[in-house]
């Protein structure tokens, strides 16, 4: 790849369709799972190729100093029409002394919920490992599972340990870690496929990571940074957003050192002459200094990601936590 000036970064979409419904990932950087770009002069090169060549420049400093280079977040669109199967992920300890891997801390954020549409978000009461075995075997867990009932827009953060999935009709962007360690809980008598699951990421695995006490789910709350955009999730791995885009907006990676994702949820926006249409994504290099974000429709919302590179004080980390 020769070197030019970096640019906001168009990705192709990876698809894949299961009994249940589908998943979309819009960028990925898993391998076996590896987004091309799709515009401009690093056209048909795979994110992993883009980082192993402009490394800092791509994801800043801090970000690099962390992750190397692999892309930190993932981002993709699961579309459920039925019942997804229930599962479970490590936090980032756990992976790297068990599979060398990132853990997957979790943000789902409702794109449409019909009025069927619930989500699994751990148990209703506190259980343990042994039954939990013995209610996958007799299909009485699915009493044991915390169904939520959800609507369009509200958004959650499923942490490490919290078994998780969706029945009815529900279509969730879900950013994560850059990470596979999804391990299948529970598939409603279905055959899962090594497409979807390894096979070496079963129940039994993860009996060791999983939270067994009751939970009781909690809306992420809108935090307003400015007139225009409000913070639903900040934690150690990344940022998540929401911008109400009414009018052009600025973006400034210098003060940051961070890349930026924008997930367009409605309307339409131009992004240094790359239009930015619903349900497509553009990734903003860290190199990217001044960029300014313009609505090309009068109703316009975008999700945006950042990489995280401020560190938490041990109080917040703590409150974080519970």
């Amino acid at each position: 790849m020769e070197e030019n000036a970096l640019y906001p970064l168009k990705v192709c979409t990876l698809e894949d369709s299961y009994s249940w419904g589908k998943e979309e990932f819009k960028i990925a950087d898993l391998g076996y799972r590896d987004s091309l770009l799709k515009e401009g002069w690093l056209a048909a090169n795979s994110i992993s190729e883009v980082m192993d060549t402009y490394m800092d420049r791509i994801v800043g400093d801090a970000v690099f100093a962390t992750y190397g280079r692999q892309f930190p977040v993932q981002v993709k669109c699961i579309s459920c029409e039925g019942k997804m199967p229930v599962r479970v992920h490590p936090d980032d300890k756990n992976a790297e002394y068990r599979y060398d891997a990132l853990g997957k801390e979790k943000f789902w954020y409702i794109l449409k919920a019909e009025e069927d549409a619930r989500l699994i978000l751990g148990f209703k009461n506190d259980i343990n490992a042994s039954s939990l075995l013995e209610g996958i075997e007799s299909s009485e867990i699915e009493k044991e599972f915390n169904y939520v009932k959800v609507k369009t827009g509200d958004s959650y953060r499923i942490k490490p340990g919290l078994v998780h999935g969706a029945c009815g009709k529900i279509r969730i962007l879900e950013v994560s870690e850059s990470s596979a360690l999804d391990f299948c809980i529970y598939s409603w008598g279905e055959v899962v496929s090594e497409e979807e699951f390894d096979s070496a990421l079963n129940v039994v695995e993860a009996l060791d990571f999983i939270n067994y006490k009751a939970t009781k789910a909690q809306i992420c709350t809108p935090k307003s940074i400015s007139a225009q955009v409000n913070e639903l999730l900040n934690i150690d791995q990344f940022v998540v957003n929401k911008i109400d885009l009414k009018e052009s907006i600025k973006i400034s990676s210098e003060k940051s050192d961070t890349f930026a994702l924008y997930y367009c949820l409605y309307g339409k926006a131009t992004i240094m002459g790359k239009e930015l249409e619903q349900g497509h994504l553009i990734l903003l290099p860290a190199e990217l200094n001044e960029v300014i974000i313009e609505p090309l429709k009068q109703s316009t919302a975008l999700i945006e990601v950042l990489g995280q590179t401020v560190l938490k004080s041990e109080e917040e980390a703590k409150n974080e936590g519970k």
